[in-house]
């Protein structure tokens, strides 16, 4: 059983159900798999054959939805990216993901058309009509074609190719320690099982109705938000954007019953000051992940809206979830709760022995959610899954009824909104600049996204501003990977060796 079979099933079972719902419009789960099959014939049609990479750069809507379960349903593998990366970003992951084929917005065409010698191994562009008419042409004009074409030349029956539990449906980038992204391959058999066992272990049914607002190319929404409701005939509910005010007005109009977001959502959700209680009574269901929910918004947020938050772990090698708070016994604040069904969470020493309660040591996952390995680093995979257990990297402990917590996270790294970011990746955008000397990049408490980027930077330039390197790095990084502020030094602090000691600027922090 995989995703695309599952959905399959689903639309046998629920033809007339609303799969999803995008701007107050449904569709039916007979519609969406027909919709499926036809992207997929659509795809076979413009060359793509099972084990492809096709790359989906969109935001949240129908089409990603058609377009993920389509390439799926072809054999391709898809590697979904994130809109708003910088051509540098974008182009990396393209030409070291191998991708044939990018499913993408029109208005984004002539970024490609700009790439395009940069990217010799993408054949085809799929672009979504967003009501910004292509005026001129380009020189990828012959690799162009839209989505509506693709599906109209389909009549909807396609007999895709037998995919193997073991064959490769998802590569998620993620940020890496040395500034580069690594591709987490996921495996049929590790989407199809973590969808499938979050679905049961937090009870998702035909009867639910759950908002999709997290980005569905980050690997927590396309699980618990979108997967996971598809599996059990539930309707998803697509928004685009997450806002405090769309997000009430949503929950009201279409009776939602469960809402998924990271702990920045939920304290805007709780600081709007129109925000009423009252429009939460259906939610039966809080999901948090991505980073630690403070138990004070915790507390204050159920307290509020009466309803309960369930917090969870998890990570892209991890499809992505290990643990969440149970919902049949006591949910403990602070907790990411107990490991979900068929998946093993453990703390281990620094050399692989388990630890006993209470210990603190590094947390290591074992399950058919374990990745396969990282793409085309063979080293990396190898360090970081040892005999058959993936090694997060965080440091944990659990109590005597099993529960784990993270006493702190992977070493250096910040999350901004949800979304991981490494000081090393903003480091290296950083020593490119011309005056540019040193550079220490640390994550900084920040009352709207918990995070924040703040670099202490060496300069030769004394007319350099922090207004200056902002604009730099904003040419080569994410939105969120931008740093807020920027405090020029003399000298960043060294031990003998001449290794930057970040403890040290941060207890500079700390004494300010």
């Amino acid at each position: 059983m995989n995703l695309s079979s599952r959905l399959a099933q689903s639309a046998e079972r629920y033809p007339d159900k609303d799969a999803y719902i995008f701007n107050g419009k449904s569709s039916s789960y007979a519609q969406l798999n027909h919709q499926v099959n036809q992207f997929a014939d659509g795809l076979s049609m413009v060359g793509v054959k099972k084990g492809d990479h096709v790359a989906l750069i969109l935001g949240n809507s129908p089409h990603f939805v058609i377009g993920l379960y389509g390439a799926l349903r072809a054999g391709a593998t898809v590697i979904p990216i994130n809109p708003i990366y910088t051509p540098d970003e974008i182009g990396y992951i393209l030409n070291n993901g191998d991708v044939k084929v990018v499913v993408t917005l029109d208005k984004l065409i002539p970024l490609f058309d700009k790439m395009n010698s940069h990217l010799p191994m993408v054949e085809q562009y799929v672009f979504v009509e967003t009501g910004e008419a292509l005026q001129q042409s380009y020189s990828i004009s012959n690799k162009m074609k839209s989505f509506t074409s693709l599906l109209s030349a389909s009549d909807g029956i396609f007999e895709g190719p037998v995919l193997d539990k073991d064959d490769v449906a998802v590569i998620l980038y993620t940020s890496g320690t040395t500034g580069k992204p690594k591709g987490a391959m996921l495996t049929h058999e590790n989407v199809y099982s973590n969808a499938r066992d979050v679905a049961d272990y937090l009870k998702i049914n035909d009867a639910d109705k759950v908002i999709a607002t997290l980005p569905m190319f980050h690997v927590f929404c396309l699980t618990v938000a979108l997967n996971a409701p598809l599996m059990n005939g539930g309707t998803v509910i697509i928004v685009p954007r997450f806002s405090p005010a769309d997000i009430f007005k949503i929950v009201v109009e279409q009776n939602a019953t469960v809402f998924a977001g990271v702990p920045t959502m939920y304290n805007f959700l709780f600081q709007y000051p129109e925000g009423n209680p009252e429009d939460f009574r259906n939610i039966r269901l809080c999901i948090s992940g991505g980073a630690s929910l403070p138990v004070a918004l915790l507390k204050n947020f159920e307290q509020k809206f009466n309803v309960l938050i369930s917090e969870g772990y998890g990570l892209s090698e991890a499809s992505p979830v290990t643990c969440f708070n149970p919902l049949d016994r006591p949910r403990k604040p602070g907790s990411i709760g107990t490991s979900i069904l068929n998946v093993k969470n453990k703390v281990v020493n620094e050399v692989g022995e388990e630890l006993p309660p209470g210990e603190v040591g590094e947390l290591v996952v074992r399950g058919p959610n374990v990745m396969k390995g990282y793409y085309k680093m063979p080293e990396e995979t190898v360090m970081t899954i040892k005999n058959g257990w993936l090694h997060t990297g965080d440091l944990a402990r659990m109590d005597e009824e099993g529960y784990f917590y993270i006493v702190d996270r992977k070493k250096d790294m910040v999350i901004v909104g949800g979304y991981n970011v490494y000081p090393r990746e903003v480091e290296e955008v950083l020593y490119n600049h011309e005056s540019v000397v040193e550079v220490a990049v640390l994550g900084v408490p920040d009352p709207d996204f918990g995070e924040a980027i703040k670099c202490f930077v060496v300069s030769k330039d004394p007319s350099l501003t922090e207004e200056n390197l902002k604009e730099y790095c904003s040419e080569h990084l994410a939105k969120y990977k931008i740093p807020k502020s920027i405090e020029f030094i003399d000298e960043l602090p060294k031990n003998t060796t001449g290794k930057i000691l970040r403890r040290a600027l941060r207890d500079q922090l700390v004494k300010k």
